[in-house]
């Protein structure tokens, strides 16, 4: 990490805080999507952000300064820093009066990075990255494709970092133009940035799959290393989105957290193998998705069911309608998008979506109801006071009382077995995924294991 580069303060700021950064690793095709996608979708939201961004060398700015006159009609501000005396002074998008260049000198470490700042009122985010070094790339060498050139940094829609990455880029941009930065720190100042609605998040994330999964289909010959990244990026936008979510929620924030350690350790009481763990991992960060749970199933009660390749745990599960659920988006994710759509059937055959019964509601899908209410119950007697024993007790009683109603009776009783340990002292970590690489999230074999009603059933015997 290059001493000095904007990349570097923001890592050394948070070197010996709680929240420590991860950094991830981004090929320059990645980086292209997703930048991309979030200055388009500037174009179709209604703020007017202040906007910052690092294009190392000028000659990548030309490429992308006509683009720039487009975002630069629905942006208050727009600030281009890159390596001077590459002739993108004389591109037409610079004259416009809200357009300001900044050339890098050739010894400025910024002129080695990437960067892409979004401050609005309606949501923020960032891409901020770092070329590689010869020395990094390794035996290997540098690459010989455009497209293979190799990136360390991290993307984000949290406001709270977003601002802190925008404050130290006009540091930097004070030591050229004091003006200007006295210009932008006031901008700044005026835009009352907070966490994205729902609606805004599922649309930007939409957006950044789409352009992400765009990329994918370019590659013109079999890359799978760049197919990998692309994958990863687009679970690391589900993610990242499911964990604003969270953030946006004062009362339980960690929610996701505390549901995936549930989910793992009542899997593992199950003795569900690995593969199967993975995937309710996924479901369960994954599964306060607003968007999400206003989806609507094609089957509803008293269809007939159908088999489906990519069905979580049981065949006897429901489509889903194409596009009326972003996680859908992606092939990937199909069977992630049918747990959680199915977290809200009832055992006895009351709930919806669409009105499955008993085993006809996928495994994960009655583990990841159980785990969330149960943990639901348990936030709510932590702001009773109740003492700690009490607590998992009385969650407990509460999902006893629904108990071959909602819930599957055999995971009750799992989950009773579950309490009796955290009563005698157990304890999970509550571990968050390093969202900068989801590449630990792809199975390939979540799109080909199904499993028989038979097999299923003889996990909860």
């Amino acid at each position: 990490m290059l001493k000095g580069s904007i990349l570097q303060k923001l890592e050394i700021a948070h070197r010996s805080t709680t929240r420590p950064i991860h950094f991830g690793v981004y090929f320059k095709n990645t980086l292209v999507a997703l930048c991309h996608a979030l200055e388009d979708h500037i174009l179709g939201s209604e703020g007017t952000p202040l906007v910052i961004t690092a294009f190392q060398q000028g000659k990548w700015y030309l490429q992308e300064a006509d683009r720039y006159a487009d975002i630069a009609q629905c942006s208050r501000e727009i600030v281009i820093m890159a390596a001077a005396n590459s002739g993108f002074a004389e591109h037409p998008t610079s004259e416009l009066p809200n357009v300001n260049l900044v050339g890098l000198e050739a010894n400025d470490p910024v002129a080695e990075e990437w960067h892409l700042i979004i401050l609005s009122s309606e949501y923020t985010a960032m891409v901020i990255c770092q070329e590689l070094s010869a020395d990094d790339y390794g035996s290997g060498g540098l690459p010989t494709s455009d497209l293979e050139r190799k990136f360390y940094g991290l993307w984000t829609f949290e406001p709270e970092l977003v601002q802190e990455t925008a404050e130290i880029a006009i540091a930097h941009i004070e030591k050229y133009n004091p003006e200007l930065a006295h210009k932008l720190n006031s901008h700044k100042q005026n835009i009352k940035t907070s966490i994205a609605t729902p609606e805004e998040l599922s649309a930007v994330v939409s957006r950044v799959v789409d352009y992400l999964q765009t990329g994918q289909e370019k590659l013109t010959i079999p890359q799978q290393t760049l197919d990998r990244n692309l994958v990863s990026n687009e679970i690391q936008a589900f993610l990242r989105m499911a964990q604003l979510m969270d953030l946006a929620d004062i009362n339980n924030p960690m929610a996701a957290a505390e549901v995936v350690a549930i989910c793992e350790t009542m899997a593992q009481l199950l003795d569900l193998p690995a593969w199967q763990i993975k995937r309710l991992r996924l479901a369960a960060l994954l599964h306060r998705i607003d968007p999400l749970q206003k989806a609507e199933s094609a089957l509803t009660p008293g269809s007939s069911h159908r088999y489906q390749e990519d069905a979580p745990s049981c065949p006897l599960t429901c489509p889903l309608v194409p596009g009326a659920q972003v996680l859908r988006t992606m092939s990937r994710l199909r069977a992630i998008a049918q747990i959680i759509t199915h977290q809200t059937e009832w055992w006895n055959g009351t709930g919806e979506p669409a009105g499955l019964i008993g085993d006809e509601i996928p495994l994960e899908s009655r583990i990841l109801a159980l785990a969330a209410n149960f943990q639901w119950q348990v936030n709510q007697q932590k702001y009773l006071n109740q003492p700690g024993e009490e607590i998992f007790s009385q969650a407990l009683d509460h999902c006893q009382q629904q108990q071959s109603t909602r819930f599957d009776p055999k995971l009750v009783d799992t989950l009773a077995l579950l309490v009796m340990g955290l009563q005698q002292g157990l304890d999970f970590p509550l571990m968050k995924p390093k969202i900068s690489s989801a590449m630990w999230l792809l199975d390939p074999r979540w799109d080909t294991h199904t499993k028989s009603s038979e097999e299923i059933k003889s996990y909860l015997q």
